[in-house]
């Protein structure tokens, strides 16, 4: 990712207002304000339309720059740097109020994930997001390989898979302890986990820098591209970045849980407290605030996937920030974005899991097979090459070892699986003619 152009300096305070006489006179206004509102572009679409409309690329900018004067002043830290700006353009405020209807409460939740269902989806959601997470950063696995070891609590083979696992059993942890405040411990103690067995020196884990010979470069060019704050300052930077994460901002104005959660994921990246491990600590951060603040539904997606997919937009995100004043609603806005359309896969994907659970019921109507059993039936029919193992259907489901038990039993007795020793572990396959069986036998 190459460094964006800087945007044209433009003096704190300085008002260009003859630049609206001109957009009215060139019956652009409007469009202006549109694009504004709803696009929040950088400099470098700003110049493309200026060229467009027909004017002076540095004048259109300085209008801009005047449009946003409003724009709210964040201070997080008194170190040099750490002043920040956030618009609030309408495309945002849409953003959150569909949000506040879907992510938190019960009732809305409720239409989105059915009662029964939630434990199955969480533990598939959680490993979704640990498996992403650890792919932007680099673990080289697939995402087959990846929930196979996570279900089937394997032992990682390498370090990807380890990224993962650590990933996975972070935010476990956040789920689990969300009631906790921000605090320099906790954040170092979910860097730990995270990076748990894959830095080249374990001193790191759970550590801040104790250097400053690091810096985010492009992969391609190797240039440099941003430089984190001197190590010296970490420690009063992270304790400001708590401070601010931990208040209730009755002394201050308001900024939106969502909001706030989002510019605390920039913020681990642009302090960079850690030598590695900054992006997986950033999104875990994000998913702990918006669940402490009562958002339980984002525990059901995977806003990493969609990151992921759109790595490019989410590096620049970072940079527009960084190159233009400190300003992070371009940051927010690709966010909300993510979140807006994992929150629309994760409805598509519940309604394909109930359409699909829905016709294997037809199928099996007259069974006794319970719901899980009908699950395990389901993958077999998708992939009858995969088995599964006790411990595996106990942690897919959140049940108790002998349900988990009782539920293979019962399909090897209805001659649909075959139990298998492996070692002292039982593993239990489809038998060859599983599909014969399945759809003629009377059960």
């Amino acid at each position: 990712m190459r460094l964006p152009a800087k945007p044209p300096f433009v003096a704190k305070g300085f008002i260009y207002s003859d630049g609206l006489d001109e957009l009215i006179q060139l019956g652009r206004f409007s469009e202006f304000l549109d694009v504004s509102d709803r696009k929040y572009y950088y400099w470098d679409k700003w110049k493309y339309l200026a060229l467009e409309w027909g004017i002076d690329p540095k004048l259109l900018w300085y209008t801009v720059k005047t449009h946003r004067l409003s724009n709210r002043r964040i201070q997080i830290s008194a170190i040099d740097g750490f002043t920040f700006r956030l618009g609030n353009p309408s495309v945002v405020q849409e953003f959150l109020h569909q949000f506040d209807l879907n992510l938190g409460g019960t009732i809305q939740g409720e239409s989105i994930i059915p009662a029964e269902e939630r434990d199955k989806y969480l533990i598939s959601s959680l490993m979704e997001e640990a498996i992403a997470s650890s792919q932007i950063e680099g673990a080289a696995t697939t995402r087959k390989v990846a929930k196979e070891m996570l279900e089937k609590n394997r032992k990682p083979r390498n370090t990807s898979e380890q990224m993962i696992l650590n990933n996975y059993e972070a935010m476990k942890w956040i789920v689990k302890n969300k009631e906790l405040p921000f605090s320099v411990e906790n954040i170092k103690h979910i860097h730990g986990i995270l990076t748990r067995s894959t830095l080249s020196d374990a001193e790191d884990e759970g550590h801040f820098r104790t250097g400053n010979d690091i810096s985010v470069v492009d992969v391609q060019t190797g240039n440099s591209v941003y430089v984190p704050p001197d190590f010296n300052n970490l420690n009063q930077l992270m304790c400001d970045f708590c401070n601010w994460a931990n208040s209730n901002e009755k002394n201050s104005f308001f900024v939106h849980p969502i909001t706030k959660g989002v510019i605390l994921h920039f913020l681990i990246g642009y302090i960079h407290p850690f030598v590695d491990g900054n992006g997986r600590t950033a999104r875990t951060i994000f998913y702990w605030f918006l669940i402490k603040k009562g958002y339980w539904l984002i525990e059901y997606m995977s806003v990493s996937r969609i990151i992921l997919n759109s790595k490019a937009q989410y590096a620049r995100a970072y940079l527009y920030t960084e190159q233009d004043e400190n300003d992070l609603t371009y940051f927010l806005l690709y966010n909300l974005r993510a979140i807006r359309i994992a929150l629309e896969d994760l409805k598509k994907y519940i309604q394909r899991k109930t359409e699909e659970k829905r016709n294997l019921l037809v199928l099996l109507r007259h069974t006794n097979f319970n719901d899980r059993q009908i699950a395990i039936l389901q993958n077999l029919i998708h992939d009858q090459n995969t088995y599964f193992t006790v411990k595996q259907i106990q942690t897919m489901f959140g049940v108790s070892n002998q349900t988990a038990r009782n539920d293979l039993s019962g399909l090897v007795e209805k001659e649909l699986l075959e139990e298998r020793k492996n070692g002292l572990k039982s593993q239990f396959l489809p038998v060859g003619d599983f599909l014969t069986k399945l759809l003629k036998k009377k059960f």
